[in-house]
């Protein structure tokens, strides 16, 4: 039954993000800044974790950490927005930048406030939201389940709607697809890209609340969210960004990030293998099954590719 708890959860985060990122480069903009928006995400939402009082209503935690995260997410992925679509930036260098920004930027404002809060005796005082994070959980028998598992349910529904049954959705398809023939339509390619990438923002922020809230009982600021990002990429183009593959890949690859935590609760994995094998396990997975997709994979073929207006 733990196995099955912590699938779930691993898998939310990584659909959040890889749907992210599905979004971002089905408009044409390469987002590899999606482990930096988690941090980003996940560094307002733990603020808001840790100012709301015990025994505020559940709805309200929910409801404020979600949006907070999300609109962080938001923030953070203007970077990649302004200078990808604006000045033309080699996307990859800017996605890398923000990843390394990112980290360093929560690990500074997490010691600032540790140390304004507490002298510096506590190291770990905002993340003291232990009782605030149990209104995300809830009970069906003896599974314990997460509000996000819900959410991630409605959100893949909503992204399947949106890009295969919309006008919006079909008109981002075409920017990252043929983004000269798109304009020539009237399509403003321009405000697509932009809306792609922060939808990428919106939903990778989510994921970086997922992973602090309901992943990890203590995160460390100075680890990021451990390469959970990177996962989310692989994902995403394992699932070959289409919104089900997607979700279908994040199981699999949730299975394996939840063995490699709870291998300890069974006796027979324990005696077969060091431990260290399995925390490598997810990362080893993700490597594997790229080396035999990626030929395979049809990414959008205007993707990273800066859109000039006065080009045909």
């Amino acid at each position: 039954m733990i196995l099955v708890q912590y699938t779930l959860i691993y898998a939310s985060v990584l659909i959040f993000v890889a749907l992210g990122g599905m979004f971002s480069e089905r408009s044409g903009v390469i987002n590899l800044g999606l482990e930096g928006t988690m941090v980003f995400g996940a560094l307002g939402g733990a603020f808001v974790l840790y100012a709301l009082p015990p025994g505020t209503n559940g709805a309200c935690v929910v409801s404020l950490v979600i949006a907070v995260g999300a609109l962080s997410g938001m923030l953070f992925s203007l970077l990649l927005a302004v200078a990808a679509i604006n000045f033309k930036a080699d996307q990859t260098l800017v996605g890398t930048a923000m990843n390394m920004l990112a980290t360093a930027l929560a690990t500074v404002v997490v010691k600032s406030f540790n140390n304004a809060v507490s002298g510096g005796t506590n190291p770990s005082a905002i993340l003291e939201y232990i009782e605030n994070r149990k209104a995300f959980a809830f009970k069906i028998g003896s599974l314990e389940l997460s509000v996000y598992t819900v959410l991630t349910i409605v959100v893949l529904v909503l992204s399947f709607v949106v890009l295969y049954k919309t006008r919006f959705g079909l008109r981002l398809v075409s920017c990252g697809e043929h983004p000269q023939a798109a304009d020539s339509v009237g399509i403003n390619v321009y405000k697509m890209r932009y809306a792609g990438v922060l939808i990428s923002g919106f939903l990778g922020g989510i994921g970086g609340i997922v992973y602090i809230s309901a992943v990890n009982s203590q995160w460390d600021f100075v680890y990021g969210v451990a390469g959970a990002g990177f996962l989310a990429l692989a994902v995403m183009i394992f699932g070959q960004w289409h919104p089900v593959r997607i979700a279908l890949a994040a199981l699999l690859f949730g299975v394996f990030r939840a063995v490699a935590d709870t291998y300890s609760s069974f006796d027979f994995l324990v005696e077969l293998v060091p431990g260290e094998a399995y925390k490598m396990l997810p990362y080893v997975i993700s490597l594997v099954v790229l080396a035999f997709t990626s030929k395979k994979s049809r990414a959008p073929k205007a993707e990273g590719i800066p859109y000039d207006k006065s080009a045909r």
